[in-house]
């Protein structure tokens, strides 16, 4: 394969990923409950996935947005008491994120409400070849994550 011949295929293979993100971020976001985006879910996954007590610096990292958009974003789960901003207890400038009660709940709600979604692309897709692909995926992730 010469080098335009690899850019095609690479650039291909993005784009397929990046239509998948699209579409699936629709539809996620027409089945959470109570409105809310795939952005503010994301949010709590990360916090369930990796703990929580991040600081909303990191959590804008993770998600390489800006401090304004975290903080936006943390103003909207907040208010709807998901998560609960503390003051960091050695760092005065600093606060932490904690998911409260309610937005574990949340979270567990979400995931039932995406049940059928999930039913229907394990109905209508092959299993194997996913389950085949998803380290090569991680793969390219940690290089991509690697090199932010």
């Amino acid at each position: 394969m010469n080098t335009d011949e690899k850019r095609k295929l690479t650039f291909q293979f993005f784009n397929e990923i990046g239509i998948i993100q699209q579409l699936s971020t629709t539809a996620l976001n027409r089945m959470l409950p109570d409105g809310l985006h795939v952005s503010h879910f994301a949010i709590l996954n990360h916090l369930i996935r990796l703990g929580d007590g991040k600081t909303p610096q990191s959590i804008s990292d993770a998600f390489q947005v800006t401090k304004g958009t975290m903080t936006h974003t943390l103003g909207a789960l907040s208010k709807r008491n998901l998560i609960a901003i503390q003051p960091h207890p050695s760092d005065g400038r600093s606060k932490l994120v904690f998911l409260t009660d309610a937005g574990r709940s949340f979270h567990s709600q979400a995931i039932e409400s995406l049940n059928p979604f999930v039913d229907q692309l394990c109905r209508e897709t092959d299993l194997d070849v996913m389950e085949e692909m998803l380290p090569h995926l991680q793969a390219i992730r940690a290089i991509l994550d690697k090199n932010r």
